[in-house]
């Protein structure tokens, strides 16, 4: 297993995309590396060290979410994100907290059946190649025997014929060709897309599992285009290929050792101090959640997993209740509680010019594909920062998310009439800004529901 980033590294990776938070990220960086530490201990120490769970504590839009978001493309792990909101108690209608793990399972097995598919990926080219060649070049009569019975000129060998069919097929010249192969179709199951539809998609992707042993897949023969048909023979090939009982045995392994889950809004799941009626269900998500992360067994259908240690990751804003109203058993599963602060005028001024994935970045790309060089004024940057800072100080503090409303509001007239502006300059200055944004901003109950 080679190293995987830094601490440091990691947070240098986040500060491209995620302004400020830096205790937070500096706790999710040493949790990530901790995953490789670990895997370097010989046993039996190793299966002592338990992950160090992490819970975010934050106003909504200060960078909780895409804080792990970003961490899931660092990870070269199984990472999955769930609302903890979606949860309901056993015994009533809605997903169980065991099917967050079964989720984690198939995103593993995903990764790793697409690692061999790009390990095989030439031998199964080859394969899928020589399958399209039978199809445009069938195997008949020899060459000699066709010329004795017609007595007309003997054709290319059938051997050259089969290599100059592969030169054009490599170069692109025969994807307009229509072929026609054989074709396996999905059979469609209405109660599995039933089940899957009212939240039952566990149940139904175990039946959907059951029915395909039970009737084989019916073929039929269909005609497409050459570049269609070598899809459909490519991923053929690389399932053959593909040893899925290894794969599966791997990715439950990747599962178990580096899985990670994160786990948003667990404040929703928390009993509110002081209110008791029609919150039973919050506590039952709360106790079916405690095994789960202390350490069990759940049943999936790869195998059993083992949750010991898996990495849990848990953010809420907490506005309406604290941490310490969760269940006393679950809080000391969160040994590390970071507080991620709310933003101001600075951060929303380096929110829109620093990150690599700026607001202000992405607008300049899509107007130019109309041929509008827009241009973003210093001032008026800063005037959208100042007016989002404000919006969120007077009504409800939605965090950077405001930063989307009010740069719509700004463009608004110039993305309805981009084709005015073909070829010219569109320079955002604090005056424009003001002038989109003033009976807006200045009117405390329309900036409540329009910003």
């Amino acid at each position: 297993m080679t190293a995987p980033l830094t601490p440091r590294e990691i947070v240098a990776e986040l500060d491209k995309y995620i302004i400020g938070q830096q205790e937070a990220k500096r706790s999710v960086a040493i949790a990530l590396r901790n995953r490789w530490r670990r895997q370097q201990v010989p046993q039996p120490l190793r299966d002592e060290i338990a992950p160090k769970n992490i819970i975010m504590i934050g106003p909504t839009g200060v960078g909780k979410t895409e804080i792990a978001r970003r961490l899931a493309t660092l990870a070269n792990s199984p990472f999955i994100k769930v609302e903890a909101s979606k949860f309901t108690e056993v015994g009533y209608v809605g997903r169980d907290v065991e099917s967050m793990v079964r989720d984690l399972v198939e995103l593993a097995v995903g990764m790793v059946r697409e690692e061999e598919r790009q390990a095989v990926a030439v031998k199964a080219r080859e394969n899928a190649e020589e399958r399209m060649l039978d199809l445009l070049v069938p195997p008949g009569p020899s060459s000699a025997t066709r010329f004795a019975a017609t007595s007309q000129p003997a054709p290319l060998p059938a051997g050259e014929t089969r290599e100059r069919f592969r030169a054009m097929l490599r170069e692109g010249r025969l994807d307009e060709r229509e072929v026609e192969m054989e074709v396996e179709q999905t059979q469609s199951m209405p109660m599995v897309e039933i089940l899957s539809n009212q939240g039952m998609g566990d149940l139904g992707s175990g039946l959907r599992d059951a029915f395909s042993k039970i009737f084989p897949q019916r073929k039929s023969r269909q005609k497409m285009k050459v570049s269609e048909a070598m899809a459909v023979l490519l991923q053929e090939e690389s399932a053959k290929l593909i040893d899925m009982e290894r794969v599966t045995k791997q990715a439950v392994g990747r599962t178990e050792q580096s899985g990670i889950i994160f786990l948003d809004e667990i404040d929703k799941i928390a009993s509110r101090e002081g209110h008791h009626s029609g919150e039973v269900s919050r506590e039952g998500v709360q106790r079916d959640l405690l095994p789960i992360v202390e350490g069990s067994t759940v049943t999936t259908k790869y195998g059993m997993v083992r949750t010991d240690h898996i990495l849990f990751i848990a953010s809420g804003a907490f506005h309406l209740c604290k941490p310490s109203d969760l269940v006393p058993e679950l809080q000391g599963r969160f040994p590390i509680r970071v507080e991620l602060g709310a933003l101001g005028e600075e951060e929303f001024h380096r929110i829109l010019t620093e990150p690599e994935n700026a607001l202000t970045k992405q607008y300049v790309a899509l107007l130019a594909t109309e041929e509008v060089n827009l241009v973003f004024a210093d001032d008026g940057i800063r005037e959208m920062a100042k007016i989002a800072a404000e919006v969120n100080q007077r009504t409800e503090n939605i965090g950077a998310r405001r930063l989307h409303t009010i740069m719509e509001k700004v463009l608004e007239e110039l993305s309805f009439d981009a084709g005015r502006w073909r070829g010219r300059d569109f320079v955002v200055g604090a005056d424009h800004v003001r002038e989109r944004l003033a009976a807006i901003s200045g009117n405390e109950d329309l900036s409540r529901f329009i910003l």
